[in-house]
């Protein structure tokens, strides 16, 4: 698959595999948000409309629309009706993190977990 323009001229690479396991709407959710995470989609980067991702993408809307709902329920982005969909412009802040991340800790301690085992965990995770 060839990779998309987005709107304001950035070029993103967002590819469906029809061989993979991993369902098309969710390949669209996943890579849409690794990209907001590491700053390839800066927040406030308008999204292509569902029907122009889909074509782009040869997929049907209504599997773009899903990943966008979800994309939207994780806060990942935010949709302003005509405005379009744009990447979230509010980020976890670092007490939050840190919170969350001490939480984890307890949890895999008080579960046995091995640094390292916790560490593949938080990786195998990040990257889904």
């Amino acid at each position: 698959m060839e990779p998309f323009a987005c709107y304001n001229g950035v070029m993103e690479l967002l590819r469906i595999d029809p061989a993979s396991s991993e369902a098309p709407y969710e390949q669209v959710r996943r890579q849409i948000a690794e990209a907001a995470a590491a700053g390839m989609l800066a927040p406030g980067h308008k999204l292509p409309t569902v029907r122009r991702l889909a074509a782009d993408l040869g997929i049907a809307s209504n599997t773009v629309a899903r990943a966008y709902r979800e994309l939207e329920a994780d806060g990942v982005v935010e949709t302003h009706g005509r405005g379009g969909t744009l990447v979230a412009t509010r980020r976890i802040g670092d007490a939050d993190a840190g919170d969350a991340a001490k939480a984890y800790v307890r949890t895999a301690r008080t579960r046995g977990l091995s640094l390292e085992e916790a560490q593949r965990l938080v990786e195998t995770t990040w990257l889904r």
